[in-house]
């Protein structure tokens, strides 16, 4: 009985090496297993981008041209390949084969347990039956053991004859991976190794271009601002939340801050999610209070104005620290430059596409909005410039690639009044109508990673979406 077993488990062991290296080897008999997946961003302006080019903005230059913002479909290298088909249904093939394999191995592992409870018993009754030839008297208390030990040995048969059933199972499965093997290198054949690679090399090109034209597409001229979303309400009339602009797509963590003057205590949620449910979150204690609503958070590290001065700090949540504090050169503080709705505002982070700013008034500006590019690491500031709009008349303001935008009420009503060009330091006055729908607005940044503003309106914790308005120009123009 042990020799059957053996051969039987020696044929499924050789069936499971066949199979481990089909699907491991698969890819690299056609020269599959180098591509790689583009490293472009998807751009999410549409519910489904995948179903190809869209117009999502358009306008018409002086000269007549048209000028139009497009989002590209999601790429999927030689999807239709019509070989690249017939190689996704061998490899369902082998899959399928696996499964098989899968069950066979199961189904012969609780059978052989059962086997070799089988042989011990036939080995008993063996030793039995010896017993009784040997002692030709037998009573009936033995006859009774023997046909016990014979009922015992019933299942076994059930057992071998899905044995029969397995073994013609498995000669099947050898056939086909014998066929599919056959197949596989006929499509190795026709696809030929250099072409492919060849191929592949202008897919990674054209993939390059295409990552490269989508960073050109992450900035534009702001034309619009949806309605508000209402994540949650929560906390006191005034405050702040933000998630980190720099970190991973899959870091959703968020960062509320309650209060507009002496607060220390920062809550870090572990997701969007658990911040609506208020849930799952840890605290920080930060060294100094706070002043204002205009904090950041910034690749791992909050950016905030210490309270009662014009000092801002850098503190860093992991190690629990101050990374670096400097004083902000002749900025006003504590109310003497704030926005029109007051709450110490005289000095407001924040973050775009370009980095890290500060936005504040000095005496010599006149109480002029002042914008300054900072050096994240070291606090310095890098250039400044003075962009003429009283910060007192200002209800708040956020940087989107480059450009200031100021609302001219902190109150219902507000509109997106003026904007301030950095990389050509020139102005302009917009009207682009803004929902404040609860009123008060303490708090308003834009994240550039999400593409979309925070909001701290009375109480209320909003997003908005925001509509960009880009210029794609050819090298034919």
């Amino acid at each position: 009985m042990t020799v059957p077993l053996l051969k039987i488990g020696a044929v499924l062991s050789t069936m499971a090496m066949v199979t481990n290296w089909m699907s491991q080897t698969l890819p690299s008999l056609v020269g599959l297993n180098g591509t790689r997946a583009g490293t472009s961003e998807k751009i999410t302006l549409f519910p489904s981008p995948e179903d190809g080019w869209q117009i999502y903005t358009s306008a018409q230059a002086p000269d007549g041209k048209c000028i139009c913002t497009v989002v590209a479909p999601a790429q999927t290298t030689c999807s239709r390949d019509p070989r690249s088909r017939q190689l996704r249904q061998l490899m369902e093939k082998v899959q399928n084969i696996s499964q098989s394999m899968e069950v066979l191995d199961l189904r012969t592992f609780r059978d052989l347990q059962y086997l070799r409870n089988t042989e011990s018993l036939m080995k008993v009754l063996d030793t039995k039956l010896r017993a009784t030839d040997s002692q030709r008297n037998v009573n009936a208390k033995s006859f009774q053991e023997l046909k016990d030990k014979m009922k015992q040995l019933l299942p076994l048969i059930p057992v071998l004859d899905q044995y029969k059933s397995d073994t013609k199972m498995i000669v099947q499965l050898k056939e086909e991976v014998r066929n599919l093997s056959n197949v596989l290198l006929l499509i190795q054949e026709e696809m030929g190794a250099y072409d492919y690679e060849e191929l592949q090399q202008r897919v990674m090109f054209l993939e390059a271009r295409l990552h490269a034209c989508m960073q050109k597409l992450g900035c534009g001229k702001l034309t619009g601002v949806s309605n508000p979303i209402t994540v949650r309400a929560s906390g006191s009339r005034f405050g702040s939340w933000m998630t980190d602009t720099m970190a991973p797509s899959a870091d959703n963590r968020v960062w509320y801050m309650d209060g507009y003057y002496k607060g220390r205590r920062v809550l870090e949620y572990r997701s969007l999610n658990d911040f609506i449910k208020g849930q799952n979150f840890v605290q920080h204690l930060l060294p100094h209070p706070w002043a204002g609503t205009g904090h950041v958070v910034y690749n791992g590290s909050l950016y905030y104005n210490k309270y009662q001065s014009n000092i801002v700090v850098k503190y860093h949540f992991r190690s629990r620290s101050v990374s670096v504090q400097r004083s902000l050169n002749n900025a006003g503080y504590n109310n003497t430059f704030p926005y029109s709705w007051g709450g110490f505002s005289d000095i407001d982070f924040m973050v775009d596409e370009n980095g890290l700013w500060a936005v504040y008034t000095t005496n010599q500006n006149a109480g002029n909005i002042v914008v300054s590019k900072m050096d994240p690491l070291t606090l310095e500031i890098l250039k400044t410039w003075d962009t003429g709009y009283p910060k007192r008349s200002a209800g708040e303001s956020f940087m989107i690639c480059g450009t200031l935008y100021v609302t001219n009420s902190h109150l219902a009503g507000a509109k997106i009044y003026f904007a301030y060009y950095t990389n050509s330091s020139t102005y302009e006055y917009t009207d682009i109508p803004f929902h404040n729908q609860y009123s008060h607005i303490s708090m308003l940044d834009y994240n550039p990673r999400e593409r979309v503003l925070y909001t701290w309106n009375n109480g209320h914790q909003v997003l908005y979406n925001v509509t960009l308005f880009h210029v794609i120009k050819t090298n034919g123009e």
